[in-house]
């Protein structure tokens, strides 16, 4: 859903062994030359995560959404479904800005586009201006050993996905992700046909958050990111909210937004909501 605001262009282009596909939307009523990059979560598309919360921004001119490796359009040259790493996904997205002459550029991500999202920052701090992170991966626990115990049960996830067992491996990954959400039949088919769409590309997706966890230091990268809203489900559990709460307190240029109502979907389930959170943002930043 994109309103007649917008023109949008789909395009290839091949990065690192991949044919990406990314989505450049541009807002007829804004010539302010403000960029925002959009990144999405593992096993879903950008479209599919991004596109109603797009149609109601209004502080952008141009708005870039790809879809990750595995997922959505973008495949492999060699057309299987490849293991790939967190920073690897860094790296594709650093060719793709410079594709587009980019030089700085506002940021969002969701969940694995989130934790991309603050890698890239940390590795190409000068490119990035505002950071919106949406229940970014591996933030979901005030203790980073129970984050990173965590990683067990998405491991499980991971096999069962990769040995013809998808449906349990999606359940299995929902109710670790977001244990409180709300069950409706109608809503959680929905959600489990979108990660089934590919689900050896959100299988390696998972496992590359695994694999990051087992080197990743949080501690320095949260003190080497810029302006952030952090964003977060209300139904999402405790121990998230009290991280961000806890960062928010302790670091001057870090906010903290919980929405009611939604868990780990939150762009599904609020989308204007968001869309408000960033478009206010946007404009008190720019002028504080």
């Amino acid at each position: 859903m994109v309103n007649k605001h917008f023109q949008v262009k789909k395009y290839k282009l091949d990065i690192a062994g991949h044919c990406y596909t990314y989505r450049l939307y541009r807002r007829h009523d804004n010539d302010n030359q403000r960029c925002i990059l959009l990144l999405h979560g593992a096993g879903v598309a950008g479209v599919d995560t991004w596109s109603y919360i797009i149609a109601k921004l209004t502080q952008w001119q141009y708005i870039l959404v790809p879809d990750l490796r595995g997922m959505g359009e973008t495949v492999s040259h060699c057309k299987g479904e490849l293991a790939f790493s967190v920073e690897e996904l860094v790296e594709d997205m650093h060719s793709l800005v410079s594709k587009r002459g980019w030089g700085s550029f506002d940021l969002a991500g969701y969940s694995l586009g989130a934790l991309v999202s603050m890698l890239y920052k940390q590795r190409y701090s000068s490119q990035v201006r505002q950071q919106y992170l949406l229940e970014p991966g591996l933030f979901d626990c005030i203790d980073w050993n129970d984050s990173k115990n965590l990683r067990a049960q998405y491991a499980q996830a991971v096999i069962d996905l990769r040995n013809n067992q998808a449906l349990t491996g999606v359940t299995n990954f929902l109710n670790t992700i977001s244990p409180q959400r709300k069950r409706f039949q109608k809503t959680e088919d929905i959600v489990i046909g979108r990660l089934l769409k590919r689900r050896l590309g959100f299988a390696n997706a998972l496992q590359s958050v695994n694999d990051l966890a087992l080197s990743l230091d949080r501690k320095q990268l949260v003190l080497d990111q810029g302006n952030v809203v952090s964003i977060i489900g209300g139904l999402s559990v405790e121990s998230m909210h009290q991280y961000h709460q806890q960062l928010a307190k302790n670091l001057p240029h870090w906010q903290y937004i919980s929405i009611k109502g939604c868990d780990h979907s939150l762009p599904y389930q609020k989308p204007r909501q968001i869309a408000a959170i960033l478009n206010r943002m946007s404009v008190s930043i720019s002028n504080p």
